[in-house]
């Protein structure tokens, strides 16, 4: 069976993916990860770890990276809408420090490859997301860095997010578009912005 379609993103490294899905009156089928299928277009990961999060509405979660073990991430949303966002973070890179962000829904069942050298982050968008991802390699805790979620020198535009940025990661004023408040963890508060996370 099988069968995707692979959009590349404008930034390399990045891909869009809708795997072929087979709906009837009863409900729909689809394989949610093919390796041949992922070979054939060009695709050669090899993931090691699977991981799935439940968040409610205005939660933003991100910007996260791992330092010294980069993770390529397959991800995809299996309830909810979210926006999910990859930044750049790649040495040398054209575009480094660009963004690039797709909406992953229940019913689009777009999926989402990010390789490694990238931070990555979404916004929940529906009262409840459940969020399900491949990692190419092991989450070391002690390895994690983050980003500024609101860093104006990358200037993410998170859909439906409304506030004024304060100078720091806080959630301060922003909120979503019906007025529900965003949810930020206090680690994800206190990450810096790019121009003082690397120097080069």
């Amino acid at each position: 069976m099988g069968q995707i379609k692979v959009t590349k993103a404008p930034i390399e490294g990045l891909f869009v993916i809708e795997p072929a899905v087979y709906g009837d009156s009863r409900g729909y089928f689809m394989e949610t990860y093919n390796q041949n299928d992922m070979h054939t277009a060009g695709l050669d990961m090899v993931f090691v770890q699977d991981n799935q999060s439940r968040s409610t509405k205005g939660v933003l979660r991100g910007l996260h990276f791992q330092k010294q073990h980069p993770q390529g991430k397959l991800v995809r949303v299996i309830r909810g809408r979210v926006f999910d966002v990859a930044v750049d973070l790649r040495s040398g890179s054209g575009t480094f420090g660009k963004w690039f962000g797709v909406e992953l829904t229940e019913d689009n069942y777009k999926q989402f490859y990010i390789s490694p050298g990238f931070a990555h982050g979404f916004l929940v968008l529906s009262d409840v997301a459940e969020f399900c991802y491949k990692c190419t390699d092991f989450y070391h805790p002690e390895d994690e860095g983050g980003l500024a979620w609101n860093d104006p020198g990358i200037g993410i535009t998170w859909p439906e997010l409304e506030g004024t940025y304060q100078g720091n990661a806080s959630a301060g004023d922003y909120h979503l578009s019906d007025g529900t408040l965003l949810n930020l963890s206090a680690k994800d508060t206190g990450w810096d912005v790019l121009a003082q996370t690397f120097h080069f």
